[in-house]
């Protein structure tokens, strides 16, 4: 999911500056509001529409059948990711498959060690350049070793694996009428239909 800008709360005199105070004061003055924070900057998306969530839900499909969601692993919506990136860095990936032990990992603020996580995954909203970016570069410093990306923008299936220390040495661009296997690495094989997927996010 991507960002958008919303107005900033003031600042308190008596309250120590925190990015962490102001992500907490921006989701309680706009309940629904997602709020992450990589490489220092808020990032800031509002609810999602109903495609969003129809390809979400489209999505867990196949990865449940392929046995995904079991005793060595779990298929996720909205499960914090504690980033490397800075000391208060935290995403939260629309989908993840990661392992079934994630609970014995919670950093802080609900987010989890990314070591736990096998693949992460993206639907883009109105700012498709923080999932096509911003959070590329996070997430391979992160050590995610599949990043999936719905560009809804553009109407393709984006796959980023092979770490090649903290970048991704192959990002494959899929289009309509394309069938995409993704990695063994997470768990199962889950093959993806890039029309159907693009289908469901349409505006």
């Amino acid at each position: 999911m991507s960002a958008a800008s919303v107005e900033q709360p003031p600042f308190h005199d008596d309250e120590p500056f925190s990015l962490t105070a102001i992500a907490d004061e921006i989701m309680e003055r706009h309940p629904g509001y997602r709020v992450e924070i990589v490489g220092g900057h808020l990032l800031v998306t509002p609810s999602p529409d109903a495609p969003h969530a129809i390809v979400l839900t489209d999505l867990m499909i196949p990865f449940l059948a392929a046995g995904l969601h079991g005793t060595e692993t779990r298929v996720l919506q909205n499960v914090g990711l504690w980033l490397p990136t800075g000391a208060d860095d935290y995403v939260i990936p629309d989908l993840v498959v990661v392992d079934a032990d994630i609970k014995d990992h919670l950093v802080e603020r609900g987010a989890y060690d990314p070591v736990c996580f096998r693949l992460v995954l993206e639907v883009t909203s109105g700012n498709w350049k923080d999932d096509l970016k911003t959070k590329v570069a996070a997430y391979a410093e992160a050590k995610v070793p599949v990043y999936v990306v719905v560009d809804r923008k553009h109407q393709r299936l984006h796959v980023l694996t092979d770490l090649d220390g903290s970048e991704y040495s192959s990002h494959r661009v899929h289009a309509p009428g394309e069938t995409v296997t993704l990695p063994d690495s997470i768990g199962a094989e889950v093959v993806l239909d890039v029309a159907r997927i693009i289908e469901a996010g349409r505006p």
